[in-house]
């Protein structure tokens, strides 16, 4: 008998490694767009998830602005539980105006999917993109105040380096700036000049941290962690010598990318 053609191969293979940090018995959730990147995501977790001793529901989100958008939810959600997925609900979310319509339509679905992921205790959000032109699929876990003023990240590599560092909860990423900057650099309000933040420091150096290099870990790199050039939290570089550490807040969890592989 044949396998899976290469392409589901692969998405299967990336959710398994996204599934790995869970606990049997947990409930992880695909939000489902409908698009066929989404529902090839919602199949490859169909199938591993029950495999992992997982349990498997999705969300599909409503925004109301298109007249027939409650009918293909609908009909998305019905689509979902035909794949074997469960609980599987619709998120109806008003969308505002703030940053434009696209930022204001994402800040709406994320925290749809947040309220869901809280009401039915779920342990983690899997989401999958196109990526321009290239129908990369992207998978994002523990996905936990995006669209908020406290983002967080929530890759287990990147989050144990952030502990060392002297942080608590989760690491804070940027909340300001546009696309390519919010919830996808570190904030810089808390590191500083690190290289990984949203913007370049002058003249100053910029150091890339164990954290930052822990982080491609978490996107499914090879790393070295020997190659991190040393870096301090400015929080604990200003304290007097000899004072406990600076408690940083993070109490947020936030679902980040943890792998790019290529689409159905």
């Amino acid at each position: 008998m044949s396998g899976p053609a290469p392409a589901l191969a692969q998405v299967r293979l990336a959710v398994r490694a996204a599934l790995e940090p869970l606990a049997p018995g947990e409930l992880v959730l695909v939000a489902c767009s409908g698009g066929a990147d989404s529902l090839a995501l919602a199949a490859a977790t169909a199938f591993e998830a029950p495999r992992a001793g997982l349990r498997a529901g999705a969300v599909t989100v409503d925004h109301g602005l298109q007249g027939g958008s409650n009918e293909h939810a609908e009909c998305v959600a019905e689509t979902l539980r035909g794949l074997g997925l469960g609980p599987v609900e619709v998120a109806k979310v008003a969308v505002g105006s703030e940053g434009g319509p696209e930022a204001a339509a994402r800040a709406a679905r994320y925290a749809g999917l947040d309220e869901a992921a809280d009401r039915l205790e779920a342990a983690a959000i899997l989401l999958g993109h196109t990526l321009d032109d290239q129908a990369e699929t992207v998978l994002f876990r523990l996905l936990r105040g995006s669209g908020t003023a406290d983002p967080r990240y929530g890759g287990p590599a990147g989050t144990a380096e952030w502990s060392e560092l002297g942080g608590t909860g989760r690491p804070p990423l940027e909340a300001d700036g546009g696309t390519g900057t919010a919830e996808a650099h570190w904030a810089e309000a808390t590191f500083g000049p690190e290289l990984m933040t949203g913007w370049i420091e002058g003249s100053a150096a910029m150091p890339l941290s164990r954290m930052s290099i822990a982080a491609l870990a978490d996107l499914g790199y090879r790393v070295d962690l020997s190659t991190a050039d040393a870096f301090t939290l400015p929080a604990l570089l200003r304290a007097a010598p000899g004072a406990a550490p600076t408690a940083l807040p993070g109490t947020v969890e936030m679902l980040r990318p943890i792998g790019t592989i290529p689409g159905p």
